[in-house]
């Protein structure tokens, strides 16, 4: 690995932070318009692994906000297509991607983990929600993104307890399922602005989801480098 790749950084947080980087293991669940700039960011930032769970694939409507999306990867599974990415941005990070979608009935796949970070970019809440309580209850770091759709001010995004948000309905659900597990606590990436009523969409909504949110290009790339700060940071602290 080229020292000088990683220089600008090192300059910035240290040599030693730099190795505790290059070692970490990172997971990120939900490869869209967040979850694929978080991915962009820990490898850029020296990541040393990084596993990428995602089990969809690219389509026409992802142009305008996701960074797996080109004209060249329609079509492919968003983890190759990324995984293919961090390699070339980084040959020394091992990258391992999963073609496949995270739910309570496959968590047995994925725990128990060597995760030293996991961040959850997934959309549908059921497996959001159990993701977010296995990895707390087996003392995996975790942080969450919360709803960037139908939102168009980036500069409202910011990095909170889940028991201090509010403007955003799926932390408002996500809060609420998460006490009923007994989960009081837990650090996400939200943003209280309203969100605006998108207009009417001839694309049919994914499963697990009623309708399709509107996003422009920046609040989810956004969202998703605010979870890739957080990550950086707790795993480089002292």
């Amino acid at each position: 690995m080229s020292n000088e790749q990683f220089s600008r950084l090192e300059m910035l947080m240290g040599e030693a932070a730099i190795e505790r980087l290059h070692v970490a293991h990172v997971a990120v669940f939900g490869l869209g318009g967040v979850g694929g700039y978080t991915v962009e960011c820990l490898a850029r930032a020296g990541v040393g692994r990084l596993t990428l769970i995602d089990q969809d694939t690219v389509g026409l409507s992802n142009l305008n906000r996701q960074i797996a999306a080109l004209h060249t990867t329609l079509e492919l599974p968003k983890a190759e297509v990324l995984a293919s990415r961090v390699r070339e941005i980084n040959p020394s990070c091992e990258v391992v991607a999963r073609v496949s979608r995270y739910e309570a009935e496959q968590r047995g796949v994925f725990f128990p983990c060597d995760f030293d970070f996991i961040v959850d970019a997934i959309d549908t809440v059921s497996c959001k929600l159990d993701l977010i309580a296995t990895a707390l209850a087996q003392g995996v770091p975790i942080i969450s993104s919360m709803g960037t759709g139908n939102k168009r001010d980036g500069s409202q995004l910011r990095i909170a307890d889940i028991s201090k948000t509010e403007g955003c309905a799926l932390a408002r659900v996500v809060r609420k399922e998460l006490r009923n597990r007994g989960v009081m606590h837990h650090t996400v990436v939200y943003s209280p602005e309203l969100a605006q009523k998108p207009g009417e969409t001839e694309e049919a909504p994914p499963p697990g989801r009623r309708s399709i949110p509107a996003s422009t290009p920046w609040v989810p790339a956004m969202a998703g480098m605010l979870l890739a700060q957080h990550v950086i940071l707790a795993l480089t602290s002292e």
